[in-house]
């Protein structure tokens, strides 16, 4: 059974909720349970917090038993996201329409760069920015579609909330389990086949915050990588995956290439360019290698010192740029190459 208690609101800016005399973190969807005052009564799934987990390390509202109990619900639309969970809504979807257009018909066939984790989106999103404009293409527009892999609620990325802010991102289409985006999708594939008809000149893919993983080869939620490149690759996208690099994880699995991208990479059914930041040449014959040939490595300057002094600059585990500069140039080199395979 859910682990749920009942407990006020005490405090909104960030939102604390109090439990058995003890003040909690929490987090509200306002896109399924809507706003909370202080003073209301809640519902919290606790399970996360009592656990003591790093990512997700608060308690969920589930409802707001003071003011939302009277939801209008939603018109029109009949796809269900969350489908027969307690929390199944409807939604309208982005995916084009049935075409009489054979398969192999030509598409809005626009770049791809898949990123197997959120800390990769803003540098990502940032170097693409820097390196469209450097190329006279300072007006492309970026869109992000999340994927599984991470949390769901596509409002709880603060990454996301900023990019679309200061225009780095176009649009936010939540694809597959995930939900809350600008934009809708049942399926990943379904999300960058609509991408073109959206007006996006390219799309970065990957989970929220957050990530699933069991310390096992394939158990973990950068898994979802692999299904995310095959979908690009499949539509005939050129397709980019975002090395996940680190010199400062204390899990030896995760320095170098991480066994992520290892994994995604050595299963991949066919080739896909993988940019690495200057500094790590030595971990090109590893690529092929993992690849057996078939992936394409090209080698990209990156700018860390002007992304640690950006508006945007994030942090992956708790580290910043200067504390694991190897994991943000993976994600800058990748953001940098997405933009050079733009339409001339």
């Amino acid at each position: 059974m859910l682990k749920l208690r009942k407990g006020t609101v005490v405090a909104t800016s960030p939102l604390e909720v109090e439990l058995g005399g003890e003040r909690r973190m929490a987090w509200v969807d306002p896109v399924l349970v809507g706003a909370c005052e202080p003073g209301d009564e809640v519902i919290v799934n606790t399970e996360a917090l009592d656990l003591g987990l790093g990512s997700g390390g608060f308690d969920i509202v589930l409802v707001n038993l003071t003011r939302g109990l009277e939801g209008p619900g939603a018109e029109g639309p009949h796809v269900m996201k969350l489908n027969y969970s307690a929390l199944q809504h409807p939604v309208g979807t982005v995916e084009r329409e049935v075409s009489a257009d054979p398969p192999d018909a030509v598409r809005d066939r626009i770049p791809v760069l898949v990123i197997g984790l959120h800390g990769q989106l803003a540098p990502a999103a940032w170097a693409f920015a820097r390196k469209a404009s450097e190329g006279g293409k300072g007006g492309a527009l970026l869109g992000y579609v999340q994927t599984q892999g991470g949390a769901l609620p596509g409002a709880l990325s603060r990454d996301v909330k900023a990019l679309m802010e200061e225009g780095l991102l176009a649009g936010h289409i939540t694809a597959g389990p995930t939900w809350g985006g600008t934009g809708e999708a049942i399926t990943t594939i379904g999300a960058l086949d609509a991408a073109g008809s959206l007006g996006w000149d390219a799309v970065v893919a990957g989970p929220g915050p957050g990530i699933l993983g069991s310390g096992t080869t394939y158990g973990h939620g950068g898994m979802a990588a692999l299904d995310t490149a095959h979908a690009g690759l499949s539509l005939g996208a050129p397709t980019v995956v975002a090395p996940r690099l680190s010199g400062s994880d204390p899990r030896p699995r995760h320095r170098g290439l991480s066994h992520h991208s290892r994994t995604v990479l050595s299963h991949l059914l066919g080739g896909v360019d993988l940019p690495l930041p200057e500094g790590s040449e030595e971990l090109s014959d590893v690529v092929r290698d993992l690849g057996r040939g078939k992936h394409r490595v090209t080698i990209e300057p990156v700018d860390i010192s002007g992304f640690e002094h950006s508006e945007f600059v994030t942090r992956t585990m708790g580290r910043g740029p200067s504390e694991d500069p190897e994991f943000f140039a993976g994600a800058l080199a990748g953001g940098s190459r997405l933009a050079s395979l733009l339409p001339t």
